[in-house]
């Protein structure tokens, strides 16, 4: 068959159905870019290479990257390009027993969306304070007494301190709920507000805002990479996170976070990667598009690890410095030495030459060890990385204002493009669905989808709303995905059938899929996410859940006290888990018993089979 792709200039032509389209080729890659490049580039990918062996990781996330995430994402945009429809419509059209992926797809993307958009709200409270001068977080403030500083700031850092207490206002209990957080609520309902802006009308809106909101994050990362690069300590930052120690690939638990790492980069079974192709033309290269995504998520991943590593590369040099300034002016003070007599080049020397000759003083000083190595093994993710220990290491730098203005704008960009796709996956199946009336206009609705998601996460304003976010992120926003992503191909390729898959790709795209997608859609990609599944599961299992809380009154405080989940917040994670999955077999099983009783009645006859070409044959193609 010869191919016939559409031009450019076809992307913005009325089409017969009325529905949306992106304007131009461009623009949906862009949006496809800025859903799969999100904040867990910048926070758990630099995260997982320094924990597991530097540049060694990079070998199972490239192997996992070929035989699961392009596959899977492969899959994903030929779908909804082929039927044209949402995540929910998309998987009934296949088959009607199949209707339950799309309703858990759909339903990861409601619970994601609530928590996702607070961690934007933390974003957008650290950018309005980054305008003060000095930062908030640099400093601790004085008691109520004003006799002296705040006594859990004092024992901890001015850092944690404004995290944990000025942001948070956290309990030491996830029981204890607390109270609203006032500035958070505010913070909350402005965040809902720009995401209701820029979706108002789908993608007629996100497709605009997406030029900013995917773009600029990488201008802001070019940024931090020149700069990055000229501070000291960068070098070794670099040197200490691609440095490969191949032994850590004996370790399962390295390919299990490679594997997990990919799937959920590429925001795979979320349903908003169906939605955004379900906009575009037939006749359009989802091959292409699907391992341009791909590689462009990945290499963000390790662009973003440079000035981020050289970050913190810098942080541990300047504490390692600041620990050898204290030593040293212990020593001088304690022997009465010249100023300048001990510098940090010479510092060993000495420390060997003074306990060679007077260890009792030596040891009477109890100087803290100081080593860069040890500096640099402090590895956090997430939150942490973000709110804690970058805000420390921008405290350091010389204009820190600005810094933190450029760090907090550039994560609430990459925040609010994954929202675009995780919004798109909630508001296309309820348009597809006539569950609502067409006569309500996209903007009523987009409204009232984002005004009840406000008034639900209000629950993660509360005191102890950042234990919960945790929970959500741990049990909502994995588990379901890989049981998802598994009926997504086993559907495609067992119940569709991989062979008129197979036709309908290469009428889409005009060539026949390679040996490359037959084996990894047939046997690869569904073994592995079998096997991630598994060990998932199994780890779980193995250590009963816990979770770290801030708690001033802790006997080893600042280090934070771990505590196992009450018994009903346990089954509160298993509902999260087990919520979005259950739809699967509910479905088919509701299906399945429809359809026996209406086989009894004569009339009856058994939905059809559709085809791209029968689903597509009133679009209008440009001759060749």
């Amino acid at each position: 068959m010869d191919r016939i792709l559409i031009p450019e200039h076809m992307w913005s032509s009325p089409k017969e159905d009325g529905r949306p389209k992106w304007d131009n080729k461009f623009q949906y890659i862009l949006s496809c870019i800025g859903f799969a490049v999100g904040l867990g580039n910048v926070w758990r990918f630099p995260y997982l290479c320094q924990i597991h062996g530097g540049g060694a990781f990079l070998i199972p996330y490239f192997i996992a990257l070929i035989f699961e995430g392009i596959p899977l994402l492969h899959l994903e945009l030929a779908l909804g390009q082929c039927l044209r429809k949402g995540s929910i419509s998309a998987w009934r059209a296949i088959s009607p027993y199949l209707g339950g992926v799309g309703v858990g797809s759909w339903m990861v993307s409601v619970l994601v969306s609530l928590y996702y958009n607070t961690v934007l709200t933390w974003v957008m409270w650290y950018f309005v304070n980054s305008f003060q001068d000095p930062l908030p977080w640099s400093v601790c403030p004085l008691n109520e007494n004003r006799t002296g500083l705040n006594e859990e700031c004092y024992e901890s850092t001015a850092v944690n301190y404004f995290w944990y207490r000025k942001t948070l206002n956290i309990t030491p209990d996830i029981a204890e709920s607390g109270t609203l957080q006032w500035w958070l609520v505010l913070c909350l309902a402005a965040c809902w507000a720009i995401v209701y802006l820029c979706t108002i009308r789908g993608i007629e809106t996100t497709g605009k805002a997406i030029y900013v909101t995917a773009i600029f994050p990488y201008l802001v990362l070019t940024i931090f990479l020149i700069h990055g690069l000229t501070l000291p300590g960068a070098t070794e930052g670099l040197a200490y996170l691609f440095t490969p120690d191949l032994n850590v690939l004996k370790n399962p638990r390295v390919w299990l976070d490679a594997a997990t790492q990919i799937f959920f980069s590429l925001s795979l079974a979320f349903g908003g990667l169906i939605a955004f192709s379900s906009y575009n033309p037939p006749k359009n290269d989802c091959e292409k598009d699907a391992v341009t995504v791909a590689i462009v998520n990945s290499l963000t991943s390790l662009y973003a690890s440079i000035p981020v590593f050289s970050v913190l590369g810098f942080k541990a040099t300047t504490g390692y410095w600041d620990c050898l300034d204290r030593n040293i002016i212990s020593i001088i003070n304690e022997f009465d030495l010249p100023e300048q007599s001990i510098m940090r080049q010479n510092y060993t020397d000495w420390i060997t030459f003074l306990n060679s000759s007077y260890p009792e003083k030596i040891a009477g000083l109890k100087l803290k060890s100081c080593d860069l190595q040890e500096f640099l093994d402090q590895s956090v993710s997430g939150s942490g990385l973000a709110f804690i220990v970058f805000t420390q290491a921008i405290i350091l730098m010389p204009g820190s204002q600005a810094w933190a203005i450029l760090f907090f704008i550039m994560l609430f960009s990459l925040g609010l493009s994954s929202m675009f796709g995780n919004i798109e996956g909630v508001f296309t199946p309820l348009l597809e669905l006539q569950i609502i009336s067409k006569s309500i206009p996209k903007e009523l609705l987009s409204g009232i989808i984002c005004l009840v998601s406000f008034l639900i996460a209000l629950c993660f304003t509360l005191s102890s709303g950042s234990y919960w976010i945790d929970i959500f992120d741990r049990y909502a926003g994995s588990l379901p995905l890989l049981v998802i992503a598994f009926f997504e191909v086993i559907g495609v390729v067992y119940v569709y059938k991989i062979k008129r898959f197979s036709e309908d790709v290469k009428w889409m795209t005009g060539r026949k899929l390679n040996l490359y997608w037959q084996i990894t859609w047939r046997f690869i990609s569904p073994l592995l996410l079998v096997i991630v599944f598994v060990a998932f599961v199994t780890l779980q299992i193995q250590k009963p859940p816990t979770y770290t809380a801030w708690n001033p009154k802790h006997e080893d405080f600042p280090v934070k006290e771990e505590k196992a989940y009450p018994p009903w917040v346990q089954a509160i994670c298993v509902l999260l888990a087990v919520l979005p999955c259950i739809f699967v077999p509910l479905v088919a099983l509701f299906q399945l018993v429809k359809r026996t009783w209406r086989s009894k009645d004569p009339s009856f006859l058994p939905p059809e089979v559709f085809s791209c070409q029968e689903v597509n044959r009133n679009f209008s193609h440009p001759k060749k």
